[in-house]
């Protein structure tokens, strides 16, 4: 068993019993649930909005290398840099050459997931370079030193007065501040920080190949001003967030929004497609735009997990899993949690070290149900723990259990010999990883064979 497995199980069954913990997650996916119904009606054919954001998905992932070198060429065109990064290192290193060459001490970032898959905080932090997360989610769990809980919502897990708790410890403010007031008060110091700032970092949520853009979707304004304040920005997304056509946005960002949040779209949709032009006065001087592979090109070259690359980071999927819901966002010791997280993982980070989180499923399918552009993702599941299997990833525990259980069910007299009680004693004990958190499997007192007999006696 690997290390992420035992910590996923140590803190899993801490998380599962913290009632404290599943009011907060419930209260605020209750929230979402009552919000997304409502942003669903704005689409006459939903079921149909869906099928065909999937099949764009899936036309932009087949021709990816085709519509990422038209992207380069139609940004490079206004003055914009691309450049190709393999790995995490690859792309820390570009980032850090980028922030020598402009002497950067403070750079402000909008939130980002690939920035966190990358751990871009902690380069610039042992390289003395002041990271400030502006989204006030991720400015919250930057303050009480933790990683993203959700995809979208990053501090989901903590009410108001935890947050009003933070603000006190951390900045000194009055501990009994609502919301609101906690908001101006990270709004202020924020605000300076955008001014200070020598670059910006922003992630991007689509890749638009045609026009040689990318898009940003937010409600804070703050992604906006990262990618505008700043000298220089610099923009880091996965390879896989490529739309072929600016006229796909009219179908993917009120999906995004409604799947999302359940917003008919969000407050703030910016496309940037270069740094400030010659007859602009706002902007940065420069634009680099770091394209991540970082194993994505490995899923793209499994032709099952490939669908699991359509992915918009709604967070849909998360907010629907009964797992999720009951051990949290930090249990997975991923970037990517919930049931997104579970299939991509695996691939991302190896399936030796991250194989259980394929198992981390009821496959009630309910992932698949809401997902925005249909991704099947319990059948992914499923298809992770047969490619664990068949790469002999299985413990010899495993297999010893399924291959005396397939050798006693292929054998009726072998099957029959054993009381009803004898086997649920050798069973429960053989499975009692399975039955530690279940109840006992209980086999029939009487036999297949012993019931057919008494029925058809003549």
């Amino acid at each position: 068993m690997s290390n992420s497995s035992d910590l996923f199980i140590e803190k899993s069954a801490s998380k599962a019993s913290d009632l404290e913990h599943r009011k907060k997650i419930n209260f605020n996916i209750g929230r979402y649930n009552a919000a997304v119904p409502q942003g669903k009606q704005q689409f006459e054919h939903l079921h149909l909005a869906r099928e065909r954001a999937k099949n764009i998905k899936w036309k932009a992932i087949e021709n990816l290398d085709q519509h990422l070198e038209e992207f380069e060429t139609q940004f490079t065109k206004r003055g914009g840099k691309v450049i190709w990064a393999e790995n995490s290192a690859q792309a820390i290193e570009e980032i850090l050459a980028i922030c020598r060459e402009k002497n950067c001490k403070t750079l402000v970032k909008s939130k980002s997931m690939v920035t966190e898959e990358i751990h871009l905080n902690h380069a610039l932090e042992i390289n003395q370079i002041e990271s400030i997360e502006t989204d006030l989610g991720e400015y919250i769990q930057q303050l009480d030193g933790e990683a993203p809980y959700h995809i979208v919502t990053p501090a989901m897990h903590k009410s108001k007065e935890d947050v009003a708790k933070l603000f006190a410890e951390k900045l000194g403010t009055d501990p009994n501040l609502t919301p609101e007031e906690l908001t101006l008060v990270a709004r202020n110091i924020l605000r300076k920080k955008y001014v200070e700032a020598e670059v910006g970092v922003t992630g991007a949520n689509f890749i638009i190949s045609d026009i040689g853009g990318i898009a940003i979707t937010e409600n804070e304004g703050n992604g906006r001003l990262s990618c505008s304040f700043p000298k220089t920005h610099i923009a880091i997304v996965g390879i896989e967030k490529v739309i072929p056509s600016i006229n796909d946005l009219a179908l993917f960002w009120p999906l995004l929004s409604t799947f999302g949040t359940g917003q008919q779209v969000t407050v703030y949709n910016t496309i940037v497609s270069g740094p400030r032009q010659p007859n602009e006065t706002d902007g940065p001087e420069d634009m680099y735009v770091i394209l991540l592979d970082n194993n994505r090109t490995e899923i793209l070259k499994n032709p099952k997990q490939r669908e699991s690359l359509y992915c918009i980071r709604c967070g849909a999927c998360l907010n629907a899993c009964p797992v999720y819901k009951n051990i949290g966002g930090h249990t997975y010791g991923a970037t990517y949690s919930g049931p997104i997280g579970s299939v991509i993982t695996p691939h991302l980070q190896g399936m030796e070290e991250f194989k259980h989180l394929s198992n981390a499923s009821s496959l009630c399918g309910n992932c698949t149900e809401v997902c925005a552009v249909k991704i099947n993702l319990h059948e992914l599941l499923l298809e992770n723990r047969s490619e664990a299997v068949e790469d002999g990833l299985a413990p010899l525990s495993e297999k010893m259990a399924w291959k005396a259980w397939r050798i006693a069910s292929m054998y009726r007299p072998l099957m029959n010999t054993a009381s009803g009680k004898m086997k649920n004693k050798i069973v429960n004990k053989m499975f009692a990883s399975w039955t530690h958190s279940r109840g006992d499997l209980n086999f029939s007192d009487k036999t297949f064979n012993q019931l057919w007999k008494e029925r058809h006696k003549k």
